[in-house]
């Protein structure tokens, strides 16, 4: 019997990808046009060039996964299409172009939760990943901690209470005046700097709580090199260790509390190499995707498809754009 082969398309946020995936997790193909250049010199995403550019490329960037995978739209046996959360403006570009082909080639149409594609990208580097498993998921719009129960069935454990993890490393780099996108700038600038430089303290909550919250460590930055001199280096590399160590702190406090071992680390930021490291030298079986389906794809968005296929859940061609849309209501 014949692997379904599966379109993933996702425009969410800045960046427009289009991949083909035959089976589980056979990628034939996944193309990603990125929008760095043009949002680059207003300091991060503006999300009317964000939806303009998705136009200009969406159906030429179809085309050329189609001819390098060499499968005709007749033969795809479903389009997965990101349906929130995001900017609504990209969001509605990618699901227009999907239902249109859905409807004119009587394809079925999945609609896909974008945090759901990034919780399944993991399975593109480990297919071999069963359930129950802990997923934390960091990116410029989201941090969650989240027990993955099956597919569609999570149990929210954490989330941040102000800015996500990615959106502090693009406002500390904006801050200091380096650049954007602040995470990998200040991801390699750490590695020259010293972690123990500046004291920078991981927020308190009162009550048990499994809760983020980044704006204090970004406020810290702030008043500190407001009014002395500093090496820049031994800033960012203050504040990447505080940062991770945060986020390694409540993924031991949520395997303690659930009682489960394996971790997927999933998102942009899980291309970190901070992170990755903290995360193996404090033993924690952790699993990250391949550095190519970290940020924004259509491969994680296909993959998610794939095991909603097999079930046989399918959208209606009514399905509407969410930008707040929840993994766990």
């Amino acid at each position: 019997m014949r692997e379904p082969l599966i379109m993933g398309i996702d425009t969410s946020c800045d960046d427009t990808g289009v991949a083909i995936l035959r089976g589980r997790s056979d990628v034939l193909v996944n193309l990603i046009s990125s929008q760095v250049e043009f949002h680059r010199p207003f300091g991060g995403v503006v999300p009317e060039i964000a939806s303009r550019k998705h136009v200009e490329v969406i159906i030429q960037l179809i085309d050329e996964a189609l001819n390098r995978a060499e499968v005709e739209l007749e033969e795809l046996d479903a389009i997965a299409v990101t349906y929130g959360p995001g900017l609504i403006g990209s969001l509605l570009v990618g699901l227009t172009v999907a239902k249109g082909i859905a409807y004119m080639k009587e394809i079925p149409l999945i609609g896909i939760n974008h945090l759901e594609g990034h919780i399944f990208s993991v399975f593109l580097s480990f297919p071999e990943l069963r359930f129950p498993f802990i997923s934390l998921i960091v990116s410029g719009g989201h941090t969650e901690l989240v027990v993955v129960k099956d597919i569609g069935v999570y149990e929210l454990l954490g989330s941040t209470r102000d800015d996500a993890v990615g959106e502090a490393y693009d406002k500390v780099a904006k801050l200091l005046g380096l650049g954007y996108p602040g995470g990998p700038i200040i991801d390699k600038m750490a590695r020259n700097g010293d972690p123990f430089a500046i004291k920078l303290s991981i927020p308190m909550f009162k009550g048990k709580t499994l809760d983020f919250s980044f704006s204090g460590i970004k406020s810290a930055v702030y008043y500190y090199t407001r009014d002395r001199d500093y090496r820049v280096e031994d800033v960012v590399a203050s504040f990447q260790k505080t940062v991770v160590d945060f986020l390694v702190m409540r993924v031991k406090e949520a395997m303690e509390e659930t009682g489960i071992r394996k971790v997927a680390i999933v998102g942009g930021v899980s291309a970190n190499t901070a992170l990755r490291h903290r995360i193996k030298e404090e033993g924690i079986e952790g699993y990250f995707p391949s550095f190519s389906y970290c940020t924004d794809n259509g491969a994680m968005i296909a993959e998610a498809g794939y095991y909603r296929f097999l079930r046989g859940e399918f959208s209606d061609l009514s399905i509407e754009g969410n930008p707040s849309l929840k993994l766990v209501e």
